[in-house]
């Protein structure tokens, strides 16, 4: 695996904005946008996954990048949860609704791997490096 300098280069973090921008397009050209306390939920925990992916990653400690990796995974359930709101609410079609899902399901796996790569890595984070010589 390559070295990642910073969290735009991750994929799952590039996959969960692309995934955000498609719940913004809906709630803005779809009945969702008057409905603003659903459209304002799954607005937050759409953006909350590519947040917690960025956030945890600039932490530069692994146990941490993991712990907000693990919440990021938990909005993209909330999401999922919520697409399926919208549809009951006949804001999306049910194909809409399958797409928005799968690819919601498939990111929750993607992050799964990543954490158990991460629990498995030796390397703590940047900021666990010793600076101190031996005496």
């Amino acid at each position: 695996m390559a070295t990642i300098k910073k969290f735009e280069d991750l994929e799952i973090w590039q996959e969960a904005r692309r995934l955000s921008k498609e719940i913004i397009r809906l709630s803005k050209s779809t009945d969702l946008k008057g409905d603003f306390r659903l459209r304002n939920q799954i607005k937050a925990s759409s953006g909350s996954v590519m947040d917690n992916i960025a956030e945890g990653f600039e932490r530069d400690g692994n146990l941490e990048f993991r712990q907000f990796l693990s919440t990021a995974k938990a909005s993209a359930g909330e999401t999922r949860a919520q697409i399926y709101r919208i549809f009951d609410n006949e804001y999306i079609t049910e194909e809409e609704m399958s797409k928005l899902v799968s690819d919601y399901e498939t990111l929750s796996r993607r992050i799964a791997n990543f954490i158990n790569y991460l629990n498995k890595k030796e390397f703590k984070g940047t900021k666990f490096r010793e600076n101190k010589q031996e005496t």
